[in-house]
C-alpha cells in the first residue's frame, strides 16, 4: 500500500529545527520516524504518518505530518502521561512546534508549582484550558 502522506520536506525540517534552536539555544537532535494514526475518528484503518521526534527536559515530543501542510502534535512523559495542545491540527509547522513547546512549558511550570504571575482573570480565559490530557 502506498502512503499518500508525503515525508517532511527540507523546508519543514529546517523550520522545526529553527524553532527548537531558538527555544533551547542549541541544535536539537530531531529524529524521523513513522507513526500509525487514525486520521478521522471513523476510519477503520490506520494511516502511516511521517513523524518528528525529540526529547528535552524529561519530556518527549512528536509532530505528526497528516497531510500536505497539515500537522498534529503531542508531548508525553510516559504511556500514561500524554498531552496535546488542545488544537486538533495545524497548517504551519512553526506554529505547531511553537505551540507545543509553550503548552509543555506551561504544564511543566504548573506541575512544579511555579506561578507565572497571572491573575485569576488571566487564568479564566475561555480560549485556553491547559494541555489536553490524552
Amino acid at each position: 500500500m502506498s502512503n499518500p502522506i508525503p515525508d517532511f520536506t527540507e523546508t519543514e525540517l529546517t523550520a522545526a529545527a529553527g524553532v527548537l534552536a531558538r527555544r533551547y539555544g542549541e541544535q536539537v537532535d530531531l529524529q524521523l520516524a513513522d507513526s500509525e494514526l487514525k486520521l478521522d475518528a471513523g476510519d477503520a484503518e490506520m494511516a502511516v504518518c511521517p513523524t518528528l521526534y525529540w526529547t528535552r527536559r524529561g519530556a518527549q515530543f512528536v509532530v505528526f505530518k497528516v497531510g500536505v501542510e497539515r500537522y498534529r502534535c503531542q508531548f508525553f512523559y510516559s504511556d500514561a502521561d500524554q498531552y496535546a495542545t488542545g488544537r486538533p491540527e495545524y497548517d504551519d509547522i512553526e506554529d505547531c512546534v511553537l505551540t507545543l513547546l509553550r503548552v509543555q512549558s506551561d504544564h511543566e511550570r504548573r506541575s512544579s508549582g511555579i506561578s507565572s504571575g497571572a491573575t485569576a482573570a488571566d487564568l479564566s480565559d475561555e480560549d485556553y484550558q491547559g494541555p489536553a490530557i490524552l
